[in-house]
């Protein structure tokens, strides 16, 4: 059938609106009475069933609505038009935000956090690391809704999680690393419980889980090993007639865009069957999504993780080759964290390629997040503006350069009389264009020559691309945030241009804001204030050998009584104001070291979460501290 579609909207000069249905850009033409109007031939009903405008200036979308435009098969049949002539004429208009003084453009799917002036607070706590004694040595999904409990219960609205896609390549602490997945749509095995998907906690498996669980610490390669082994024998058992039901179908159906690609690579991998693959990531996701709907029966919500990256040899690049530059490493100049900067070890993204079609991988990534999450981290959204990018062929960080930039050609640089061997770096992608070296060796330049280079090095690396990469991230982000209704928060930490945070302003994504990397302003109210990160020392280590429980008290007060939208903790800084509960040694709740390499993603509460809601001080004063501060939200 074909549809005509028309709105009114008043436009400036450079202004004009499009129609978007299922990811497809449609340019709309202005008419008499500021009516804009396209028809779209052989649409099928199902796509008006979810569909919006967008306003754009120039190349970039300058507005979206707050909701898209949902319509029925009854509401279709009663417009105008005739079944016979297969016409159909849709008259809409502009959905604003309805709600007075909400300073977000777009609905999020969590009610609250659209809310005027709401302020809350949460706990940031990867899967792994919950303890329970129904888990089998490391966190599970299962784990989540116990969590949810005691968030609830002390007026908390949120958990933070790291990321929970499938790492799995050998099975070793490597594979520990949970920002380098072999997809960014697969959940990880280990996160499953093993009796949901059949298999009876016989006396072999008691013996096994006692082991494992009495470990201070995840042992990654055991756990993920037995939990393989335990599933095949699940499978063998059961996956045949589950795989018959109607649920798993509709599950392969729904993921086939992914799964199929998954399954296949994991069974290259070893030598296996592809059903097995769609079968366990079909147990994860019915204990994710139960999880995740009783969390949200206690007003509790999930902030999920978006790695900046993924594997040059995952399932993402190998189906799609073209939509990353293979032949270079992402990474991080030095920082906070790493003196000598990072090399991550993974590819750069081809965005010109992405562009071609609308950024689907992405859009398609995020849907699949908000499946599960209400709200999600966008790992160094400085990538969305430029990413440290280093040539393959070296190992550490600081022979990079910023990936777009606007390099100086060999004549400039001759002209301001510097040299170019120690000052500069070749730009292989267009050779005799240079970027300056983050770590120059400026020894043996004349004073002259140092205070010209000195200049550059400041120009370039915190002026001349403002405009240049706000742009760029204004071509992508509004695309990639209206896909979904998650609230958007962005990790915004290190050496970050002006312009990051005036896109980040002007589409609501929530800053990071952390004291111990102050930035020089007060915190904003649409930030996410947090006391320490999984890179960092917990607070018992805030420049000192170990805070007392008071002096760490006041340190969660003084973020919990800040104007920040959100307020969230690591659980280790929630435990550090209690004397009892606290670890015994602060040193060990460090979760990651960014400067090692060889960092073991394992650290695991030293309590469980039965034993939490049973510590009545403890969740009294967390409670307390949240309620005075104005951020209590009431539980069901």
């Amino acid at each position: 059938m074909t549809v005509n579609f028309s709105i009114e909207y008043f436009t400036r000069w450079g202004e004009r609106l499009c129609l978007v249905c299922a990811d497809k850009v449609y340019p709309m033409s202005w008419g008499a009475g500021n009516i804009w109007s396209v028809s779209i031939k052989n649409c099928p009903s199902s796509l008006l069933e979810d569909y919006s405008y967008v306003l754009y200036q120039g190349e970039l979308v300058a507005r979206t609505e707050w909701e898209h435009h949902h319509r029925s098969a009854a509401q279709l049949k009663s417009s105008a038009g005739t079944a016979a002539s297969k016409v159909i004429h849709v008259k809409d208009s502009w959905n604003d935000c309805p709600i007075p003084g909400c300073p977000f453009p777009r609905k999020h799917s969590a009610e609250i956090f659209d809310r005027p002036g709401f302020r809350g607070a949460g706990t940031a706590v990867p899967v792994f690391s919950l303890r329970s004694d129904e888990g089998f040595g490391v966190g599970e999904f299962n784990d989540i809704p116990a969590f949810a409990d005691w968030a609830a219960r002390t007026g908390q609205c949120i958990i933070q999680l790291l990321p929970i896609n499938d790492t799995t390549r050998k099975g070793t602490w490597s594979d520990s690393y949970p920002y380098n997945p072999i997809s960014s749509f697969a959940l990880h095995p280990m996160y499953v419980h093993l009796p949901d998907v059949g298999i009876k906690p016989d006396a072999e498996y008691r013996k096994l889980q006692k082991e494992l669980n009495a470990k201070p610490f995840v042992d990654y390669p055991k756990v993920v090993a037995l939990k393989d082994r335990y599933l095949r024998k699940a499978f063998a058992e059961f996956g045949a007639k589950e795989m018959a039901s109607r649920a798993f179908k509709v599950f392969a159906a729904a993921n086939a865009d992914w799964l199929d690609a998954y399954a296949a690579y994991c069974a290259k991998r070893d030598a296996s069957e592809e059903n097995f693959y769609r079968w366990v990531q079909w147990h994860l996701d019915r204990q994710l999504s139960s999880a995740v709907k009783y969390a949200h029966s206690k007003g509790v919500y999930l902030k999920g993780d978006l790695p900046i990256g993924v594997g040059r040899d995952s399932v993402d690049a190998c189906s799609f080759p073209k939509l990353f530059n293979l032949d270079q490493n992402a990474g991080a100049p030095p920082d906070y964290f790493s003196s000598e900067g990072q090399n991550w070890g993974f590819p750069t993204y081809n965005w010109d390629e992405m562009a071609r079609d609308g950024y689907d991988w992405w859009k398609r990534r995020l849907r699949k997040m908000s499946e599960y999450f209400d709200a999600f981290r966008i790992d160094h959204i400085l990538g969305f503006f430029r990413i440290w990018e280093i040539p393959s062929e070296f190992s550490g960080g600081l022979l990079g350069h910023f990936n777009p930039a606007l390099p100086y050609s060999r004549d400039e640089i001759v002209a301001m009389g510097l040299p170019i061997i120690g000052l500069f770096i070749e730009d292989q992608r267009k050779p005799g264009w240079f970027h300056p070296l983050i770590s120059p060796d400026t020894s043996g330049l004349e004073p002259w020559q140092k205070e010209r280079f000195d200049a550059l090095y400041t120009d370039f690396f915190y002026h001349r691309h403002d405009a240049f990469w706000k742009f760029g991230a204004l071509r992508k982000l509004p695309h990639l945030l209206s896909a979904t209704g998650m609230l958007a928060c962005g990790e915004d930490l290190g050496m970050v241009p002006d312009c990051v945070s005036e896109v980040m302003d002007s589409q609501k994504i929530l800053s990071l804001e952390m004291a111990r990397m102050d930035k020089g302003h007060e915190w904003p109210y649409l930030s996410v204030c947090a006391t320490s990160s999984h890179d960092m020392t917990g607070i018992r280590l805030w420049d000192s050998d170990d805070r007392t429980p008071a002096e760490c008290r006041d340190i969660l007060w003084s973020h919990l009584s800040s104007g920040s939208m959100l307020a969230i903790f690591p659980i280790q800084d929630w435990l550090s104001m209690d004397g009892a509960l606290r670890a015994a040694d602060p040193k060990a709740e460090r979760i990651n070291d960014p400067a090692d390499p060889d960092n073991k993603w394992r650290w695991r509460m030293h309590l469980s979460t039965a034993q939490l809601l049973d510590s009545a001080s403890f969740c009294t004063s967390v409670a307390s501290l949240i309620a005075d501060s104005g951020r209590k939200v009431q539980s069901s």
